[in-house]
C-alpha cells in the first residue's frame, strides 16, 4: 500500500526542458520508457487478438462458403460417375463442389459473443492505458528517488564545506594558542564522519541512477544527467478539496483498472448469455452446386457442356439441430461462464476496496503530512537560531568543539526532516489529485 501510494505521487513533479540530448527531465523519461517497455507492448499485444477475436465474431453472421474439386484415373471395375452404371475401361474424371451455409436462427447467441468480444476488447484498450500508468509511476519512482539521493549528495558536500571551514579556522586558533589541540581532533573527527555520509549517499545516488537506467532500457554508462525540481512551483489543490469520499466515488468512473472491471464483467454477462442460447435448438440454411466430368461420356458431351450443364446439380436445404445429449459440453460451457461472471465480480470487489483503502489511506497521509511539515519548520527554523548562537559563542571560545558539533549536527538534522516532510506532504496531496483525475496537474 504504502509503496503503491508513493509511486502514484512521484508523478506530480515538473517537466524541464533541456536542450542537450544527455539531460532527462520526468517527461522524456516516461516518453522513452513506455516505447520501451515490455508490458506496455505485452498489454498492446493482448488488444490486439481481442480485436482478431471481435472480428472472428462478428464473421460468423457471415455465410460460409468452400469449393472442393478432385480429380483422378479409374482402373479395373468402378461405377462410372455420369451413368451410375459399372465399367471397367479405364477413364478420367473430374469433380467439383460449391457448398454454403449460415445459421438463421439459434436464440441470439452469436449476438451475444459478438458483444461479449467487443466488451472484452474495450477493456483491453483500457488496459493499455493502465500498464502506461504503471510503467509512468514505476520511472516516475524511480526519477524521484534519483533526484532526492542527488539533493542528499548536495546536503552532504555542503555538510563537508561546513565542516573544513571550521576545522580551518580552528586549526589557526590552535597554531595561534587561543584553543586546545583537542578542537581540532574533534573537527577532524566530524568530517571524518561527514565524508563517510557523503560516501554512502553517493552509492546510494549511483544505484539510484543504475536502476532508473535499467527501466529505461539504457546502458549503464549512457550520458544521464537531470536537474532537481523547484519544489515550491509545483501547483497543489487544497487538501479541503479532496475529501477522500467524494474522490473514490469520482475514481469509481475515473481510474482504468475499474474501467477495465466494469467491462470484463459484462463480457462475462454476454459470454453466459451466448453460452445458454447454445444449448437451444438452432437453424441452417445450406446449400450446394456439384458437377463432374468423365473423359469417356456415353455421349460424347464435352468437357464444358458435362461440367456447366449436363452433369450439373444444385441443392438448398433448412436444417434443425436440436441439442439433446452431448456429453454435457454445453451444459458445463454455460456452468462455467456463470463462474467467470462471479470471478469478474469479485475481482471488481477486491480492486474497489483496494482503491478505496489507498484514497483514505492517501487522505489520513496528507493530513499527517502537513503537520509534520509544520511541525519540522519550526524545528528547522529553531535549528539554525541556535546553531547562530553556538556558532557566536564557539568563535569567541566560551563554547566546547562538542557542544558546538551538536547544534552544527541538529541543523543538518533539521534540513533533511524539513525537506523530506515537505517532498512528503506535496506528493500526498498528489496522491488524492491522482485518484481524482486519473493524472496529475502540473
Amino acid at each position: 500500500m504504502k509503496k503503491f501510494n508513493v509511486v502514484i505521487c512521484l508523478l506530480c513533479l515538473p517537466a524541464f526542458a533541456f536542450c542537450q540530448d544527455n539531460n532527462w527531465d520526468l517527461q522524456r523519461c516516461v516518453d522513452y520508457a513506455l516505447s520501451h517497455n515490455i508490458s506496455v507492448r505485452q498489454s498492446d499485444v493482448q488488444q490486439r487478438l481481442s480485436a482478431i477475436q471481435l472480428k472472428q465474431a462478428k464473421a460468423m453472421q457471415i455465410p460460409t462458403l468452400s469449393m472442393n474439386s478432385q480429380a483422378g484415373e479409374h482402373f479395373g471395375r468402378y461405377i462410372y460417375p455420369t451413368t451410375n452404371q459399372f465399367a471397367t475401361n479405364n477413364s478420367f474424371s473430374q469433380n467439383y463442389g460449391l457448398q454454403s451455409g449460415i445459421t438463421l436462427f439459434n436464440f441470439f447467441s452469436q449476438q451475444h459473443a459478438i458483444k461479449s468480444a467487443k466488451a472484452l476488447d474495450n477493456a483491453n484498450k483500457f488496459d493499455i492505458e493502465r500498464a502506461k500508468n504503471d510503467v509512468a509511476l514505476n520511472v516516475a519512482a524511480a526519477y524521484l528517488q534519483y533526484l532526492l539521493s542527488l539533493e542528499q549528495v548536495n546536503i552532504a558536500q555542503g555538510q563537508i564545506a561546513l565542516s573544513q571551514k571550521q576545522l580551518d579556522i580552528t586549526n589557526k586558533q590552535v597554531a595561534a594558542g587561543s584553543l586546545p589541540e583537542l578542537n581540532s581532533a574533534q573537527l577532524e573527527s566530524q568530517l571524518a564522519t561527514d565524508s563517510s555520509t557523503y560516501i554512502t549517499n553517493e552509492a546510494t545516488m549511483i544505484q539510484n541512477k543504475l536502476q532508473l537506467l535499467a527501466l529505461l532500457n539504457l546502458s549503464a554508462d549512457a550520458p544521464f544527467n537531470v536537474s532537481l525540481p523547484d519544489v515550491e512551483a509545483i501547483p497543489l489543490i487544497p487538501l479541503s478539496e479532496m475529501q477522500p469520499q467524494d474522490v473514490y466515488h469520482i475514481a469509481l468512473r475515473n481510474q482504468y483498472q475499474q474501467k477495465v472491471d466494469s467491462l470484463n464483467i459484462l463480457s462475462a454477462l454476454e459470454e453466459t448469455k451466448s453460452a445458454r442460447a447454445q444449448m437451444y435448438p438452432s437453424i441452417q440454411m445450406s446449400g450446394s452446386m456439384n458437377s463432374n466430368y468423365a473423359s469417356k461420356d456415353p455421349y460424347g458431351f464435352s468437357y464444358s457442356k458435362q461440367v456447366f450443364n449436363a452433369n450439373l446439380s444444385e441443392f438448398i436445404g433448412l436444417s434443425l439441430n436440436i441439442p439433446i445429449f452431448n456429453s454435457r459440453q454445453l451444459r458445463s460451457n454455460y456452468e462455467k461462464s456463470k463462474e467467470n461472471v462471479i470471478s469478474a465480480e469479485l475481482t471488481q470487489e477486491k480492486n474497489n476496496q483496494a482503491l478505496q483503502q489507498n484514497i483514505y489511506t492517501a487522505y489520513s497521509n496528507a493530513q499527517s503530512g502537513i503537520q509534520n511539515y509544520n511541525a519540522n519548520t519550526k524545528s528547522e527554523s529553531y535549528s539554525a537560531y541556535a546553531y547562530e548562537l553556538a556558532q557566536k559563542r564557539y568563535d569567541i571560545g566560551i563554547m566546547s568543539t562538542s557542544d558546538y558539533l551538536i547544534a552544527q549536527n541538529n541543523l543538518y538534522t533539521a534540513k533533511m526532516n524539513k525537506a523530506a516532510a515537505h517532498f512528503e506532504y506535496i506528493f500526498r496531496l498528489k496522491v488524492l489529485e491522482f485518484y481524482k483525475y486519473n493524472h496529475i496537474k502540473l
